[in-house]
């Protein structure tokens, strides 16, 4: 196929791709830059500003580091997405009211919180299984995790989280972004828009899934930039083979010659921006592409756990069945974090908290396969030095009810619970963060938060805090009103669980 090129003397341009249309990408692309020195297209190009990005158009938008509003306690984010809502009352919230009248209705005196008259007529089932004090903080955790039971003293466990929708699609928007639809920039790029990153040759925010699953539900919207620049999304890499896609070169070639490229398509780009300006979306893909050429070596470095040690694999659980995917994706975000990457996300499979039937079953099986890599994680960053610089986060979108799934009271052995946003569990750790700490109540069914509650926005705050931001500070302008991720929303900094 023939590049392009206009007929007109007047409008005959050369464009970026119709000139390696033409010349190919080789030697004689390389030669020529050479020879075409520091004058192209009748314009002046000053090889220095082109390498550095000072031009009189400035970009707009990078990934450089920004100091924060005020002396951080967090470099860096883990964030263990549960989605599907992770049931409190199983895990981290005893309730011994729910073993009183376990398969009776609840007594009204218990349900003045209910939202629904179904949540008051319906059958109360106690959890499966038992409870029992951990550390020397004495916090209760069920037998369902007994390996994060062992890290309990790391841990600030908020039990008195609520949002505001009862179905995932909305509740992850809001546990994300901070709204219910659509369209806005997630917690991950507004950290990364307000801190940019240490390593310029690894994305700042990195998505890690799991490779034999669905994407979680809402899809790739967890991770997008929204109204900001798209250099501040997620970047989903692999945890098994290459971590991107197309990271290697189709064939080896000399790297003089590698180099010579490189800088010839930097001084394209760099014209043709200058003749778009304030073009952020241009800026944001030209930026991208120069990191996927600087990834090439360090991203397939830090995704190479082959180095490891057997007892590091180990402490992770990988190569045991239950434990190896999400083993290994723990294992990764240990590895991105040693190496200057400032959010990360890892989602386990599917949405295997989501527990509607048989909760016995479903939920020790999620907890089988997070509960070992997760304290692996916890240990491991510890023992390098890095939990105090990094804020791991841990929960879902919502919690679940107290009462089983169910049609009638002979269905009690398979049941499972309904989603529960009323009130529900998340943990933070490292970062910042006072171990050992357990901060708010539910009622006394477990159905909602009643003391100290923390809102979605108030969690977003707190993360923000640790990492030295303000949240009211941290504001994009558009639209003549300053948006932020708390959005105008009242919100305070839950200050009762940091160091």
């Amino acid at each position: 196929m023939k590049p392009h090129v206009s007929n007109s003397p007047r409008t005959a341009t050369l464009s970026r791709r119709s000139f390696f249309d033409r010349i190919g990408d080789g030697l004689c692309g390389a030669a020529l830059a050479q020879l075409l020195g520091a004058d192209f297209a009748g314009g002046k190009l000053y090889a220095e500003e082109a390498a550095h990005g000072e031009f009189s158009q400035p970009r707009g938008f990078d990934l450089l580091p920004k100091a924060p509003h005020f002396p951080a306690q967090a470099k860096a984010v883990i964030h263990l997405c549960m989605q599907g809502g992770p049931s409190q009352v199983d895990l981290f919230d005893p309730k011994p009211a729910l073993t009183k009248y376990d398969g009776q209705t609840p007594p009204r005196e218990l349900t003045k919180n209910a939202v629904f008259e179904t949540d008051r007529t319906g059958t109360l089932m106690r959890s499966p299984f038992k409870f029992a004090r951990h550390g020397q903080s004495g916090a209760w955790v069920s037998e369902a995790l007994p390996h994060i039971a062992g890290e309990v003293d790391q841990l600030a466990i908020i039990r008195s989280m609520y949002n505001v929708h009862p179905n995932h699609e909305p509740a992850i928007y809001k546990l994300q972004s901070g709204q219910t639809f659509p369209g806005h920039p997630t917690l991950g790029s507004w950290v990364t828009y307000g801190l940019g990153a240490e390593n310029q040759n690894l994305p700042a925010y990195v998505v890690l899934a799991d490779p034999t699953s669905r994407l979680p539900t809402n899809g790739v919207e967890n991770w997008v930039s929204g109204f900001l620049s798209p250099l501040y999304q997620g970047t989903p890499m692999r945890t098994t083979g290459s971590p991107l896609l197309n990271l290697q070169p189709a064939y080896q070639e000399p790297e003089s010659v590698t180099v010579a490229k490189r800088d010839f398509i930097a001084r394209l780009d760099a014209i043709h921006q200058n003749r778009r300006p304030g073009r952020a979306v241009l800026s944001a893909r030209i930026s991208n592409y120069e990191m996927a050429a600087r990834m090439q070596l360090e991203a397939t470095q830090a995704l190479d756990t082959s180095g490891e040690t057997p007892e590091t694999s180990q402490l992770y659980g990988i190569g045991e069945k239950e434990t190896e995917n999400f083993g290994r994706q723990c294992l990764l975000a240990r590895r991105l974090v040693e190496r200057g990457v400032r959010f990360i996300q890892l989602y386990p499979r599917g949405q295997a908290w989501d527990n509607h039937n048989n909760i016995k079953s479903s939920l020790a099986s999620i907890c089988k396969s997070t509960d070992k890599p997760i304290a692996g994680l916890l240990q491991d960053l510890r023992r390098r030095g890095l939990l105090d610089s990094t804020l791991v986060v841990w929960g879902g979108e919502f919690g679940r009810l107290p009462m089983a799934q169910v049609k009638s009271k002979s269905e009690l052995k398979t049941a499972g619970r309904d989603h529960g946003p009323y009130g529900f569990t998340t943990w933070m750790a490292g970062g910042g963060v006072k171990g050992g700490t357990v901060y708010g109540n539910t009622d006394e069914l477990g159905y909602a938060s009643v003391e100290n509650r923390v809102s979605i926005q108030d969690w977003h705050a707190t993360i923000l805090h640790l990492l030295g931001m303000n949240h009211e500070q941290l504001s994009f302008a558009r639209n003549g009103l300053n948006d932020r991720l708390t959005h105008q929303w009242e919100t305070r900094v839950v200050s009762e669980i940091l160091a």
